[in-house]
């Protein structure tokens, strides 16, 4: 009976020990990323390049303009002045007002009047992102959307209040020069 005994204790033993080994083997698996960094699996991982094209997009107008797919694939649509119809135009460069860090940061502020205004991603996937602000429980003031094509980040799509539906068309040429204006700003800080 002592012999069973040991040799169940013995049993025992050699396989908590190997159970221990694959349990430390199999718990420092890594993968690799696209940069050949490790990456523990099952966490999560930051978006480390569209954060700095973000970063580039926002603080150089020069950038910018070259990651802006023109013309937007959704034209500027606007009322036309006998408010009977719409009208159209392609969302072109000379109409695209630059983005500035702020514009794109996420947050929620609450207005002393009440109102909140609520800026975030409302996509976050690893090839397209979407990013929103404007009051809650109110129209949208700004929409972009980013898409990751060949290895780098453009935008290929907008909407800004700049150029909401109810901008008479009388008005947009006058748009346009003052949001050239506002770009000539930014350039001067962020060429």
């Amino acid at each position: 009976m002592a012999m069973n005994a040991k040799r169940f204790a013995l049993c025992l033993l050699m396989v908590t020990m190997l159970a221990s080994v694959c349990f430390i083997s199999c718990g420092n698996t890594s993968a690799k990323d696209s940069s050949g960094k490790d990456v523990t699996p099952g966490t999560a991982q930051k978006d480390d390049s569209f954060e700095a094209f973000l970063t580039k997009f926002t603080s150089s107008a020069a950038f910018q303009y070259t990651r802006v797919k023109f013309p937007l694939k959704t034209p500027i649509t606007l009322m036309s002045d006998d408010g009977n119809s719409e009208k159209t135009f392609p969302f072109t460069k000379e109409k695209w007002p630059l983005l500035d860090e702020e514009t794109l940061k996420e947050e929620r502020i609450v207005q002393d009047e009440g109102g909140v205004y609520v800026s975030r991603f409302v996509v976050n996937e690893p090839t397209h992102k979407e990013f929103e602000a404007g009051y809650e429980e109110s129209e949208v003031d700004l929409r972009v959307v980013f898409e990751l094509i060949d290895g780098n980040w453009y935008v290929t799509d907008c909407y800004t209040a700049w150029y909401s539906f109810d901008l008479p068309i009388a008005d947009l040429k006058e748009t346009i020069s003052q949001v050239q204006e506002e770009n000539k700003a930014f350039e001067e800080v962020h060429p």
